[in-house]
């Protein structure tokens, strides 16, 4: 007689695609660790004020100038790109309010390097615990030499640890149209910029601007780790970020001017930021500045509703491959490519100077 076949074990009814689960420190005690000294703190609020005040129109002559790193990946470069452009801010800042991109999250389209955050060692093994330190060290010397920060905001958790250290934040293309991420503006502590979805449209854009200024109750975590009901009052400082498209470039004056006015019964006086790179410079670096000189243009020629522009900047220019544990160049980005620094300052001072023969 023949043994009677086993019965299929049954598969588990939740984590059948899990490996492991690791906890993480709460927000609040890893700020207690790497606490937000008052010098630091007077010069995020300071920089959230100004971008505020060029916003919502209180300072119409400054433009916003958010540049650098198109992803962090080494401190150390970091640090010496921060020291370089905090010069240039200073000897700009009649005309502008510049901020350091110190981006630690990278969206991907498929599969790629991820980020600092999610993978500090650039070797595939994600630390995450370690990433999170790494950036909120990293926004802690930056912000320490007097120079703000700003950053995408793409893990709904991250914010928790990082944002105290913020003057300006991003909601990607790929996730202006999540409701999640739109609730998260909302509750936000600074001036908050929607980028135009991947293929161009700046509907999305513009319908999260008004989500993001009204009040919201969403799932989130507490300072101490729990999970929680957050509630929000609703952001009031919000903008559309063109960053173009599948279809083209969006940073002509036709393109802006709808911009502006799909936004206009918002309430924004300068509502509209274009970020040079991306689509609308077809990814390539050197075709930055033209975009920023078309923008320039555009303001005075009496656009007043342009916020500023954002670049993506290194200490060298271009790209380079990551590949887990290969060697990489000193200073040379490991995602998009970027303009190198000496036409980075001449841009910005060009940028000042365009600023001050408008006033």
């Amino acid at each position: 007689m023949s043994e009677p076949a086993e019965s299929p074990e049954a598969p588990p009814l939740e984590n059948a695609n899990l490996i492991s689960v690791e906890p993480l420190p709460a927000p609040a005690e890893l700020k207690a660790r790497l606490p937000v000294p008052g010098a630091t703190a007077e010069t995020v609020l300071a920089a959230r004020a100004r971008i505020r005040d060029a916003l919502h129109g209180r300072d119409r002559h400054r433009l916003v100038a958010i540049v650098g790193p198109c992803s962090i990946h080494d401190g150390e470069a970091a640090l010496d790109y921060a020291r370089r452009l905090r010069t240039v801010a200073k000897r700009t800042d009649d005309a502008l309010v510049v901020v350091m991109r110190t981006y630690f999250e990278k969206p991907r389209t498929t599969v790629g390097w991820k980020g600092l955050l999610n993978d500090p060692h650039l070797d595939g093994r994600c630390d995450v615990s370690l990433g999170i330190e790494r950036a909120r060290k990293i926004l802690l010397e930056v912000n320490a030499l007097g120079m703000p920060c700003a950053s995408e905001a793409l893990d709904l958790v991250t914010p928790d640890y990082l944002a105290d250290l913020l003057a300006w934040t991003s909601i990607g293309a790929r996730t202006a149209e999540s409701q999640t991420h739109r609730q998260l503006a909302s509750g936000l502590s600074m001036p908050v910029g929607f980028k135009n979805a991947t293929d161009g449209n700046v509907a999305a854009a513009g319908n999260a601007m008004l989500a993001a200024g009204e009040p919201h109750s969403f799932l989130g975590v507490s300072p101490d780790g729990r999970a929680s009901v957050l509630k929000t009052l609703g952001n009031p400082d919000r903008h559309v970020v063109l960053r173009g498209g599948s279809a083209g470039p969006n940073h002509d004056a036709e393109f802006v001017d709808a911009a502006v006015r799909r936004v206009s019964d918002q309430g924004i006086a300068r509502s509209v930021m274009v970020d040079c790179s991306h689509a609308n410079s077809g990814k390539d670096p050197a075709r930055q500045p033209g975009v920023c000189r078309d923008v320039l243009a555009q303001v005075a020629a009496g656009q007043g509703s342009i916020l500023g522009v954002m670049l993506e900047s290194n200490l060298e220019a271009g790209a380079q491959t990551w590949k887990p544990d290969g060697e990489l160049r000193y200073g040379v980005s490991i995602t998009d490519a970027c303009m190198g620094w000496s036409e980075t300052e001449a841009l910005l001072d060009e940028m000042a100077e365009a600023v001050r023969g408008g006033a």
